[in-house]
């Protein structure tokens, strides 16, 4: 394990000093960490008005979306069996290229809408398959005691760009330069920030010492032996399994269906969603740095639980106030105080997602061995997107049926149970170390 203090590098930097492998490391993965939030804020954040705008989708046809989008969370068991041989930089680096090649297609071509949706399906691997590398990575250049606040950092530097790209997005479509005609100039620069993370993770697996360079994804035999790697489940890892399936069912339906309410609702465009994804940025650059602390600092439980009750009061009122815009096709929200709750509501909705690395966290706590976590976090992922997709596939349906209200207060039911569940965790005496 590192003895790095997972924070960056600031002495030997900083003075122009000779620096040590692992700092250098490090600090690309803080590089890193910047030119893959500012590829998913000019791309991921704007896909929904995209589907809107290119192909005029409803609210059913934008829940089927997420069958492609997020199955990829489902099958990345196998995929990062695929690359686990390679290691696990190079294995991210390979999502990278996914990413990349995936948006670059949906840049320069208008397909069909079946076409676009397997270009979507590849994107969508890329990106999926880096989430459990990329934690592994941070936690790979952590020491025990600082995981939390490792992490914080390298998602602070990450949203730090995610708000570059939404002031990106901002000024460009207020303007007119971006559009969604071929060729989408803001999913071409999406591309090219993606092709310098490729080129990033060469570079940090040059800098990283010798015995770091090939720490396995989870699995080094063949193809069927890696599979059995990545495919962990353990009943003392069952609670981690709930809280993922939980966790993804109210996470997915606030992602699809939260913007949703703005879009086809209140017609906002892509330059007025760019603004939530702002604020959004802007916050999470100082607030998951203190959420790390607190993980460090009161445990993964608490933290948890505060999470969830938090998001309880969150649904109920978005809930609240979808049947209010509904009913009254957006015109009062315009002028009145609904349409602040709307926009505060979103927002804090925004960091829900963030919350992934307490999970994560969590597991690396409760892990037996330390080569667990990585192949545990692929499955919980998998679990969580199994329960995303069928959560947005039935509230499309919901939305249409009974209103939009039912949608949110699903997820607010769901937070609940995943209160409870969080409530009963018990922390074991002696907590392995990743």
């Amino acid at each position: 394990m590192s003895k790095n203090n997972g924070q960056l590098p600031s002495g030997d930097i900083q003075s122009g000093a000779k620096s040590s492998p692992l700092d250098k490391a490090i600090f690309i993965f803080f590089v890193i960490a910047a030119f893959y939030g500012l590829a998913m804020g000019l791309s991921d954040s704007v896909l929904a008005n995209y589907f809107k705008e290119a192909y005029n989708v409803d609210a059913q046809q934008r829940g089927f979306i997420e069958f492609p989008r997020e199955l990829p969370g489902v099958v990345s068991i196998i995929a990062v069996a695929v690359i686990a041989p390679l290691g696990i930089i190079k294995g991210a680096r390979v999502t990278a290229v996914l990413f990349c090649a995936g948006i670059l297609a949906l840049a320069l071509f208008r397909p069909g809408f079946s076409v676009m949706l397997a270009i979507l399906f590849v994107y969508s691997l890329g990106m999926h398959m880096y989430v459990p590398l990329n934690d592994s990575i941070a936690i790979t250049l952590s020491v025990s005691g600082n995981t939390g606040k490792t992490l914080g950092r390298f998602r602070s530097m990450t949203m730090a760009f995610t708000m570059l790209a939404g002031l990106i997005v901002f000024f460009g479509f207020r303007s007119g330069l971006f559009g969604f005609e071929t060729p989408v100039v803001v999913f071409l620069i999406s591309a090219a920030a993606a092709l310098v993370v490729v080129f990033l993770f060469s570079a940090m697996r040059k800098a990283l010492p010798a015995e770091m360079q090939f720490v396995k994804v989870g699995g080094s035999g063949n193809f069927l032996q890696n599979i059995k790697s990545n495919m962990i489940f353990r009943k003392e890892y069952m609670r981690y399994y709930v809280l993922s399936a939980l966790f993804g069912g109210r996470k997915q339906i606030m992602f699809v269906y939260s913007p949703w309410v703005l879009i086809e609702l209140l017609g906002f465009r892509a330059d007025s969603m760019s603004i939530l994804a702002i604020i959004g940025a802007m916050i999470g650059i100082f607030f998951m740095p203190i959420v790390g602390k607190l993980i460090d600092r009161h445990g993964a439980r608490k933290v948890l639980m505060a999470e969830e009750f938090a998001f309880i009061g969150v649904y109920i009122a978005y809930g609240s106030l979808s049947r209010w815009v509904s009913i009254n096709q957006g015109v009062v929200m315009l002028a009145g105080i609904g349409m602040l709750l709307v926009y505060l509501l979103n927002i804090i909705d925004r960091m829900s997602a963030q919350f992934a690395m307490v999970r994560s966290i969590y597991l690396q706590q409760i892990a037996i061995k330390k080569e667990d976590v990585t192949p545990t976090l692929t499955v919980g992922m998998a679990i969580d997107h199994v329960f995303a997709i069928v959560g947005s596939l039935a509230c499309g349906t919901v939305w249409y049926v009974w209103g939009p209200e039912y949608v949110f207060f699903i997820a607010g039911v769901l937070a609940v149970i995943n209160l409870f569940v969080a409530m009963g965790i018990r922390m074991p005496k002696a907590q392995a170390q990743a």
